[in-house]
């Protein structure tokens, strides 16, 4: 298990709890709490157990060590799978809740409302893994300063990269290049609008949510057809330059803004 102990003494923004099963303690989740100001809880380490022989359950949140920690938590995710074990509508009296759907979506909760959010569509190939690309993508997103929202809808584009791939996920550099690109127009469109920034609005989706869906179901297509299949159609004219692209192949319009190809630089932060 992992120990408070192992823990480091520093300050952080934020944490993830995630973990297979039986791996967090509850001393070691209360230690996070007190070291980060937020912390994203995968409910599968806390509610996910192995009898003696081997065999996989799950277990109600209240019956896990874990429930009297709700009201400092930032936000739980769960499968639908393990939402019955969770108690939806008790839990989110304390923080906000994340059910993930497949290939529904997922939906947000929170004390007042809720939103549901849009899927990607693929062909899935394998499950393995998708809800940890999903908590990952959406924690990015919430990190870079995104609407709930808008970082639910990245947590559902990379949860479907993962499922139409085998084993583990690999992510094309490209295609991390053109979502880096979405999320700095989508920031730069959101502080143009002038968007409120209380916390209760963040949940309602913004201005240009629909867009932004549309711009990264745009790169997910450019980085799995081939460049000419992709480009027969797009013929250089006014309305392309201007990023504005005729209809692709039957699928519905979208808006496909300006790709960049510089390489990805690190980020440098404070631990």
């Amino acid at each position: 298990p992992i120990l408070p102990s192992d823990l480091p003494d520093s300050r952080f923004d934020f944490g993830m709890a995630v973990g297979v099963a039986g791996e967090i303690l509850p001393e070691t989740l209360e230690r996070m709490l007190d070291i980060c100001n937020v912390v994203f809880v995968d409910i599968q380490a806390l509610i996910r157990v192995f009898d003696p022989d081997g065999t996989v359950k799950l277990v109600g949140l209240k019956d896990s060590g874990f429930f009297h920690l709700l009201p400092r938590i930032g936000f739980v995710k769960a499968s639908a799978e393990e939402a019955p074990f969770v108690d939806v509508e008790e839990v989110r009296k304390w923080c906000y809740v994340v059910v993930t759907n497949g290939k529904d979506g997922c939906t947000v909760y929170w004390k007042e409302g809720e939103v549901q959010i849009a899927p990607f569509p693929t062909v899935q190939i394998d499950p393995t893994g998708a809800g940890d690309s999903f908590l990952g993508g959406f924690v990015a997103g919430l990190v870079q300063g995104l609407a709930v929202p808008d970082a639910a809808l990245l947590g559902n584009f990379f949860g479907s990269l993962t499922v139409g791939q085998i084993g583990l996920s690999k992510f094309d550099l490209r295609l991390l290049q053109r979502v880096k690109d979405e999320l700095q127009r989508r920031k730069m469109r959101s502080i143009g609008c002038h968007e409120k920034q209380d916390d209760e609005l963040k949940f309602v989706k913004p201005l240009g949510h629909g867009q932004f869906h549309a711009s990264l179901g745009a790169a997910k297509l450019m980085s799995t057809c081939p460049i000419q299949e992709c480009q027969w159609d797009l013929p250089t004219s006014p309305i392309v330059e201007q990023g504005i692209h005729p209809q692709y192949n039957g699928q519905q319009k979208m808006l496909l803004n300006s790709v960049y190809e510089e390489p990805i630089q690190p980020i440098e932060s404070k631990p």
